[in-house]
């Protein structure tokens, strides 16, 4: 889906409806006994970095989101069961934490203790201030460190229904997002139709979080792959990577408010014509992170891009369909090469090297290294995404359900940075400081990407009608 933050993703007047957990399933929550599946550490250091920054005196909210249409004004009580049956087909959404001292607890609900509330808020005839209250409404309803922490809502008019979901990060990743338009839609449509809906069961994200964990705990500090982080970290004196360009940024600043760049990047033969040329050394998640260390070299001059790399860690089928954080990182070192050729080669060298890394958290190697990593800032460190998107269930209709994944624009020091395939080519999306510095060196980065996917592109076209003899 096109990444966008809730004033970008064409919110329409309406009447606005919402649904949350009932003051029932509440009250059945506070009740519940642990459940012994613990947290993935990646849920676990999502919480205390909210802790953590919300204890420096910042509130800042973190959620994402999907948005899509529905067509025509729906049915409340249809849109309601699917909503329902969505919710109970992953666990995860259910299931939550308690703090007990220092440690933290989950519990999880029952599908037959789950309800929801419905109420309607009233109708918005200006855009702008339906987007200031759900924004303000997601802040609240999805913070890190309150449960419940999902919120569901439905703009509804004649012509035509938009939902907007929010959820806290520990529930949801890009992927799961992806998924949602269309599964609601199909739940929908059979509500209202009165049709049998006949989804397979899907595996449970918190059973992942035990087996993983159980895993990562296997090791120690000892472990080749704990002391490969060490020796990565030293060479960033110390710390996870910055974006390596000038942001405006000095030591000891407040935590900067950021901004988002979200636009196409390039269309759907220039982005095949990319694929194409980049095949060879591993595909475009090659290619966009060679092409990012040309143009970084260029902006900010360091001799070495050093990234940590986001990967899936859907590794086995019965987690694909499943809601849930499934994300693991590497780290990738890439020389300052002689041209995109080069570069191409160096990337895919260090993935070949480095990607069996991400199968153990992050945030277990930070604790077994015994660095002081007290996080003042919602993002440990600066990323650059890539995902082919295409081969999601609808992915063809996102553009006709004006379908959009969310994100939260509030505060950080870091860079994030997407690119995602769609069919109408690639889309890019980057949340950055709001310094007139980072402004321009972000926006070089982002033309020099666009004009180095061209022209990569346009060199496959003129290598794939060039005569070859034999």
């Amino acid at each position: 889906m096109r990444i966008s933050d809730i004033q970008r993703c064409e919110v329409r007047p309406g009447r606005l409806v919402e649904w949350t957990f009932s003051p029932a399933t509440v009250a059945a929550a506070t009740a519940l006994p642990t459940d012994s599946r613990p947290p993935a550490y990646i849920q676990e250091g999502h919480i205390r970095t909210a802790r953590s920054v919300r204890e420096d005196g910042l509130f800042v909210p973190t959620w994402l989101g999907a948005a899509f249409d529905l067509p025509g004004r729906v049915g409340l009580d249809e849109l309601e069961e699917a909503l329902r049956g969505w919710t109970l087909r992953h666990e995860t959404l259910r299931s939550g934490f308690r703090w007990a001292g220092d440690e933290m607890h989950r519990f999880t609900l029952d599908g037959d203790d789950v309800s929801l509330r419905r109420e309607v808020i009233g109708d918005f005839a200006d855009e702008g201030a339906l987007v200031r209250h759900l924004q303000d409404r997601f802040d609240v309803a999805a913070d890190a460190l309150g449960w419940p922490n999902l919120i569901y809502t439905a703009v509804v008019r004649d012509d035509s229904t938009s939902v907007y979901m929010a959820f806290d990060h520990t529930n949801v990743d890009a992927y799961s997002l992806q998924r949602i338009p269309d599964e609601i839609h199909e739940l929908y449509t059979a509500q209202f139709t009165g049709r049998a809906v006949t989804q397979a069961p899907v595996s449970s994200y918190v059973d992942f979080c035990e087996q993983e964990r159980a895993n990562a705990d296997g090791i120690d500090d000892t472990h080749a792959i704990v002391a490969r982080w060490r020796e990565f970290i030293g060479r960033c004196d110390g710390k996870l990577p910055d974006f390596p360009v000038d942001l405006g940024l000095r030591p000891g600043d407040a935590l900067p408010a950021q901004k988002l760049i979200s636009e196409p990047l390039v269309d759907a033969d220039a982005a095949a014509a990319f694929e194409a040329y980049c095949r060879p050394y591993g595909g475009s998640l090659v290619g966009v992170l060679a092409a990012t260390s040309l143009i970084v070299h260029e902006i900010g001059g360091l001799p070495v891009y050093r990234t940590v790399v986001p990967f899936h860690t859907r590794m086995k089928s019965a987690w694909a369909d499943s809601v849930g954080w499934y994300v693991g990182a590497a780290p990738i070192e890439v020389p300052a090469a002689r041209d995109f050729d080069a570069a191409l080669a160096a990337v895919r060298a260090q993935l070949q090297a480095n990607r069996s890394m991400a199968r153990v958290p992050l945030a277990r190697v930070l604790r077994l290294l015994g660095a002081d990593f007290r996080p003042t800032s919602p993002d440990l460190y600066s990323i650059v995404s890539y995902v082919d998107a295409r081969v999601v269930p609808g992915s063809a209709r996102w553009a006709e359900r004006k379908a959009y994944a969310v994100v939260r624009v509030s505060y950080g020091d870091q860079v994030c940075a997407w690119v995602n395939r769609l069919h109408e080519g690639l889309w890019f999306a980057c949340r950055y400081p709001d310094t007139d510095v980072a402004y321009k060196n972000m926006r070089r980065y982002v033309e020099g990407l666009r004009d180095l996917v061209v022209s990569v592109a346009a060199r496959d076209c003129v290598r794939a009608t060039e005569p070859t003899f034999s």
